[in-house]
C-alpha cells in the first residue's frame, strides 16, 4: 500500500492511537461529567472523532448501535450547514430520527474542530436522556401512532454559536422536559466532551503538522477499507437468507414476518432487506441509519470484532432497505421503540451466516433490549423521577461452547446493567431478587444457552408507573444443529404476592407502593444435540443450580450415582440410548 504524502508509517500509526485516545477522552469525560445514571452508569452513549466530510475516524468503545450512526449525524449537520455555516466555537444540537439514526431520546452533540481557520475534523457525541417530553414519561413506548407523540424533535440547530449558548433554545430543550435539570446536566457532559476531543486534537496538528495530520486521516480510511478489504477474502461466498417473525405487526395482530437475503463475494458485503413490510403503525419501525448500525454490528464481528471501528472498515458494506417499510421508516412513523427493529435487521444476518460463520457467530439470544421506564415523583423530595434501563439476557451457544449468561443484547454491545447500589439510592425502589433465570428454562443442547435474569423491583413510592415494550415474548430465540430454542422475555406485576399482569408491551401502568415488577428475561438457544452433552457438564450445571437432576436425566440422558455425586455411565448410556430412540419413533 503506497503511503500518503506527509508522513511515515510510525507517525501515521502514532497519529491514529492519539485520535482513539482522544475519542476514549470524550467518553471518559462525558461519563464522569453526566447527571443521569444511563449515562454514567450504564454507558448509554458514544462519541468518535470525523474527518471534515464526516466519515468517522476513531470511536471509543461504547454502545455498538450508535457507533454506525454518528457518521449519519455528522453530515446531517454538514448537509444543513455546510463548511461556510460552520465557525470555530459552535457546537448543534439535534435527536432526528430520520437524519441521525435511533429515537428522539438519543441526543446528538456535534462540534466541528478548526485549526486556525481550517476545518480539521468533527467531534461527536450522542446518548440517550431520559424524558424529551411526549406522551408520557420517558418518552418512548408502544401506543404512538406518529413522531409528534413521541417528544420534542431538535433538527440540526446550534445550542452553542462561537463559544455563546443559544439561551432560547436552552429553554424550548427545558420546557419540554419533565426533568429539565437532568436533560441539561447530560447536555452540558456532551458539550464538555466535545470540548476536550477539540483541545486534543488541536494539540495532535501542534505537534506533528496540519499535513501530515491529514495524511493520518487518509491512512486511516484506506488502511480501514484495506483491512476490509483482505477480510473478506475469509469470509463464505454466495448468497444467504434468514426469515424471522416480530412478535406483532402481522395479520390480525399476529407475528410479522420479516426476512433478509445477504450476498457474499471478494468485493461487497450486501444486505438487502427488499420486501418486507410497510412501516408499522407503532413504534417499533426503525429508521435507515438504524437498519445500517445494525448490520454494521454483525459485519464487525464477521470482519473484525476487535478492531477499533473507522469508516473504511465499512467501505465494503452495502445495505439496501427501501424507504416507508418497518426497516427504513420515513417521516411520520413513530420510533421510539426502534431498537426492538434494529435489533431483527442485525439478527436476521447473524442468522443467515451462523451455519457458516460457526466460529464467529452463536445461535439466538433474547435479542429484545427489554427496556423499561418506571417513573413518577418521589414522595420525599416532591421530584419527578426516571428510571430507563435495559436488561440483561442470556445468549446463544456457540459450536464449542455454552452460551454467556446475563449480558445486554448485541446492541446495546458495551453498556452495563445498572448497579443495585445506584437504582436504591436514586430511584424510591429496593431490588428485591437479582439471579439468573432458571426458572424459565435455557434453551438445551450439545451446548446449551445461556440463562437470562430475573430481577425483582418492589416499589417504595406511593405511586408510580411502568412502560415497556418488549419482543422475543412470542417467538423464541433460534438454535442451531438440533439444539432447542431458547425461553421468552417478559414482565411481572405483583402485588401482594398474586401477579397482576403479564407483560409484553403496556403504557404506563400504575403501581403502587409495595407492587413488585420482576423482570423475566430469555435464555439462548442450543447447538447440537442434548443428548451428546458431555455429562460433566451436565453436573456442573446440577451443581450451580442452573437445571434439576430431572432435566439432567429427562433432557441430557444423564443418570447421577447419589452416593458418589458422580455420573453412573452405564444408566447414563442406556438412557440415552432409550431416549434416542423414543426421539425416532417421535419423529417418523
Amino acid at each position: 500500500m503506497a503511503l500518503p504524502s506527509g508522513g511515515d508509517a510510525f507517525t501515521l500509526n502514532i497519529i491514529h492511537n492519539a485520535l482513539v485516545s482522544a475519542s476514549d477522552e470524550m467518553f471518559t469525560v462525558t461519563a464522569r461529567t453526566a447527571k443521569s445514571p444511563i449515562i454514567y452508569d450504564v454507558l448509554d452513549f458514544s462519541a468518535a472523532l470525523t474527518d471534515p466530510e464526516g466519515n468517522v475516524t476513531a470511536q471509543a468503545v461504547s454502545c455498538p448501535v450508535f457507533v454506525g450512526v454518528l457518521d449519519f449525524t455528522v453530515k446531517g449537520v454538514l448537509r444543513k450547514y455546510g463548511r461556510e455555516g460552520l465557525r470555530p466555537g459552535d457546537a448543534i444540537i439535534l435527536n432526528d430520527p430520520y437524519i441521525s439514526g435511533t429515537h428522539l431520546n438519543d441526543v446528538a452533540i456535534v462540534m466541528p474542530i478548526f485549526y486556525r481557520d481550517t476545518l480539521v475534523a468533527f467531534a461527536a457525541s450522542k446518548g440517550h436522556w431520559n424524558d424529551i417530553g411526549g406522551m408520557t414519561f420517558g418518552s418512548w413506548g408502544p401506543g404512538r401512532t406518529e413522531i409528534f407523540q413521541e417528544g420534542l424533535q431538535i433538527p440540526p440547530c446550534k445550542i452553542y454559536s462561537e463559544g455563546k449558548p443559544n439561551v432560547d433554545v436552552l429553554e424550548i430543550i427545558k420546557s419540554n422536559s419533565r426533568i429539565p435539570d437532568m436533560s441539561i446536566g447530560d447536555l452540558e457532559a456532551q458539550v464538555a466532551g466535545v470540548r476536550v476531543a477539540a483541545k486534543r486534537v488541536g494539540k495532535i496538528i501542534d505537534k506533528y503538522g496540519i499535513e501530515t495530520y491529514f495524511a493520518a486521516l487518509q491512512s486511516i480510511l484506506t488502511t480501514g477499507e484495506e483491512i476490509a478489504r483482505n477480510r473478506l477474502q475469509s469470509l463464505p461466498k454466495g448468497r444467504f437468507r434468514a426469515d424471522d417473525f416480530l412478535d406483532e405487526g402481522g395479520k390480525d395482530d399476529q407475528p410479522l414476518p420479516v426476512h433478509a437475503e445477504i450476498e457474499i463475494n471478494d468485493h461487497e458485503f450486501k444486505v438487502d432487506f427488499s420486501g418486507n413490510a410497510a412501516q408499522l403503525p407503532f413504534s417499533l419501525n426503525t429508521t435507515y441509519p438504524g437498519t445500517v448500525a445494525a448490520v454494521r454490528i454483525v459485519y464487525m464481528c464477521l470482519i473484525d470484532p476487535h478492531a477499533r471501528y473507522n469508516q473504511g472498515l465499512v467501505s465494503r458494506l452495502k445495505v439496501i432497505a427501501p424507504e416507508g417499510t418497518v426497516f427504513n421508516a420515513v417521516r411520520p412513523a413513530p420510533v421510539s421503540v426502534y431498537w426492538e427493529a434494529l435489533t431483527y435487521a442485525a439478527d436476521l444476518v447473524w442468522k443467515a451466516l451462523a451455519p457458516h460463520a460457526k466460529d464467529r457467530l452463536t445461535a439466538g439470544h433474547f435479542l429484545s433490549v427489554v427496556g423499561l421506564i418506571l417513573a413518577g415523583v418521589n414522595d420525599k423530595t416532591g421530584e419527578p423521577f426516571a428510571l430507563v434501563e435495559p436488561n440483561p439476557g442470556g445468549w446463544g451457544a456457540g459450536y464449542d461452547r455454552d452460551g454467556e449468561s446475563g449480558l445486554v443484547s448485541f446492541a446495546d454491545g458495551e453498556t452495563f446493567a445498572s448497579s443495585v447500589e445506584i437504582l436504591e439510592n436514586r430511584y424510591p425502589l429496593l431490588v428485591d431478587r437479582y439471579e439468573f433465570n432458571t426458572e424459565d428454562g435455557v434453551g438445551h443442547g450439545k451446548y446449551r444457552g445461556g440463562f437470562g435474569i430475573v430481577k425483582d423491583y418492589r416499589i417504595l413510592n406511593s405511586a408510580a408507573e411502568l412502560t415497556t415494550d418488549i419482543n422475543r415474548a412470542v417467538v423464541r430465540p433460534w438454535s442451531m444443529e438440533g439444539g432447542s430454542p431458547g425461553t421468552l422475555n417478559c414482565i411481572l406485576v405483583r402485588r401482594e404476592e398474586k401477579t397482576l399482569h403479564r407483560i409484553r408491551k403496556i403504557v404506563a401502568c400504575k403501581l403502587q407502593k409495595n407492587d413488585v415488577v420482576s423482570i423475566r428475561t430469555g435464555a439462548g438457544g442450543g447447538w447440537g444435540d442434548a443428548l451428546e452433552r458431555d455429562p460433566a457438564l451436565v453436573i456442573e450445571d446440577g451443581k450451580a443450580g442452573l437445571i434439576s437432576a430431572q432435566e439432567a436425566g429427562s433432557v441430557y440422558g444423564v443418570v447421577l450415582d447419589p452416593e458418589r455425586r458422580e455420573v453412573d455411565e452405564p444408566a447414563t448410556l442406556a438412557l440415552r440410548a432409550r431416549l434416542r430412540q423414543e426421539s425416532s419413533k417421535a419423529g417418523d
